[in-house]
């Protein structure tokens, strides 16, 4: 038992599948690119024998062949099982029917957070401030806006700030309509949509590795640095920062918070409650903005958040003084530390 739980399983996306996040629909040579980063840093895990499963036809099969000499999968497949961001909650519910202990967040804890409305609504019960905003059905039509201008579109369901672009703004009536439908046009999405408040303050994110209230840690705040766009473009972080390298917005960077400690210590407080009331295990980020007059709001949490090189949690484990590897190792000790697996577990520490 002690020498399988030396042996690791990470889960990827399918490669060979189409993927209707990406802008080409495909993995490409940065995909390909960060996939290597993943498997190099890794390597310098000492002591671990590591499989990478990410050919989803035979996943089933291949999980059942290995699970005899198998201590731990890492389920980085945040792209969803056949690449389908609807089945992100499918790849820990098979490893849970298949009696596989696995990292990160269960289906139910997916399943809540897909749905952003729904986490507002979970927020709200909790005393978490979230902006304003309403629900707008697929069959919706005709609507109520009951707060000002200006506002940002999204849709509802989904993450990778997918559908989020510089067109998402409006700030009237009739640009709202053109974002709308530029979201179900330009992204095929056809899903309900949330209307927001626009929040102009920094734009917060934080990361907690770990497992409160016993052993966790929270990564430095990072906000984003917008100081790069020329005035008269949002200054948001959506699809174009993250998946279009010609665009203006791909020079935004992620810097330390600027933000005062009682609104920092506001945020954590808020953040470990979320993280516990949605089940979230092992890691999560939690998105906030502040509004116009310096108040944070909650946007969105996400568990089984971006585990790329350099992605948010990356850059805030960086803030930290961690390496990539020493944030994956984190992630792999706070999971063997919950399911009780003998190892170094992360101790007990709250730090930003």
């Amino acid at each position: 038992m002690l020498e399988s739980l030396q042996n690791i399983v990470v889960i990827l996306g399918d490669p060979r599948k189409t993927d209707k996040v990406k802008p080409g629909l495909v993995f490409d040579d940065d995909d390909i690119f960060t996939i290597n980063q993943l498997k190099t840093a890794l390597k310098e895990l000492n002591g671990y024998n590591i499989t990478y499963l990410d050919n989803h036809n035979d996943l089933i099969s291949d999980l059942q062949k290995l699970k005899g000499n198998l201590g731990l999968v890492l389920n980085l497949c945040d792209e969803g099982f056949s690449n389908d961001p609807r089945k992100e909650l499918h790849i820990p519910a098979l490893l849970e029917i298949l009696g596989i202990p696995y990292t990160g967040s269960g289906p139910q804890c997916l399943a809540y957070c897909y749905d952003k409305a729904l986490v507002k609504d979970i927020a709200k019960e909790l005393n978490i401030p979230v902006p304003e905003s309403i629900f707008i059905d697929k069959e919706d039509s005709i609507f109520d806006l009951p707060f000002n201008f200006p506002v940002i579109c999204k849709p509802n369901f989904g993450d990778s700030s997918f559908g989020i672009t510089q067109n998402s703004v409006a700030y009237s009536g009739k640009q709202l309509i053109q974002a709308i439908s530029d979201i179900r046009d330009n992204f095929g999405y056809n899903s309900p949509i949330l209307v927001e408040e626009l929040l102009t303050g920094s734009d917060i994110s934080v990361g907690i590795i770990g497992n409160p209230p016993d052993s966790y840690q929270v990564l430095p705040m990072t906000e984003e640095d917008y100081s790069s766009l020329p005035d008269n473009l949002p200054k948001i972080c959506g699809y174009e920062a993250k998946w279009q390298p010609e665009s203006i917005y791909w020079n935004i960077k992620s810097i330390p918070a600027r933000i005062s400690d009682e609104t920092k210590e506001f945020i954590m407080e808020c953040c470990i409650k979320l993280f516990t009331r949605l089940e979230c295990r092992d890691y999560a980020r939690f998105d906030w903005r502040l509004n116009a007059e310096g108040y944070p709001k909650l946007l969105e949490v996400n568990p089984n958040c971006g585990w790329c090189w350099d992605g948010h949690l990356a850059k805030m484990a960086a803030h930290d003084g961690k390496s990539y590897n020493e944030m994956l190792a984190d992630i792999v000790n706070a999971a063997k530390k919950r399911l009780g697996f003998n190892g170094n577990g992360n101790g007990n520490g709250n730090h930003y």
